[in-house]
């Protein structure tokens, strides 16, 4: 039996609200999941597409901390990288993705995730102050919850 091997993709969402609408986008996988497609047939063609949309999976979304976790396969992981760093906008709201860490198990993914979550988590707090209600508290628990049962 052949073992398929994949690549899992910290990535890092930074919303420039200040240039978009009033209204910021609030990320789902499905948001994300689309624009990646969108980009991929945009600039790898429907064979691009089609070759990789068999594998590409957001696994986590935090909409507070803006990190997710994107599985692709080892063979198609760096044609999603590239078509990831060609996505502009989300709705009309720009947008642009940072790459932070990829490992080939989810294991290792969920290590520098969690890593991640909480120093991004730390400056929230700092940058969010007075403004920091239980109900986003609450959010970003469930969400570290959610990175912490994540399996393939």
């Amino acid at each position: 039996m052949v073992h398929f091997k994949n690549r899992y993709m910290v990535m890092e969402v930074f919303i420039d609200a200040s240039r978009g609408e009033a209204d910021p986008v609030i990320l789902t996988q499905f948001n994300i999941t689309k624009v990646i497609r969108d980009s991929i047939q945009l600039n790898f063609g429907e064979c691009g597409l089609a070759a990789s949309l068999g594998s590409l999976q957001v696994k986590y979304v935090n909409p507070v901390t803006k990190l997710c976790v994107i599985r692709v396969s080892r063979e198609d992981h760096q044609k999603v990288w590239a078509a990831i760093t060609m996505v502009r906008s989300i709705g009309k709201i720009p947008v642009s993705f940072n790459l932070l860490d990829v490992s080939g198990s989810i294991r290792a993914c969920k290590k520098a995730a969690l890593e991640c979550e909480e120093a991004k988590f730390e400056q929230y707090k700092l940058a969010a102050g007075d403004r920091m209600t239980q109900e986003i508290i609450e959010s970003v628990q469930s969400c570290f919850a959610k990175l912490k049962g994540l399996d393939s």
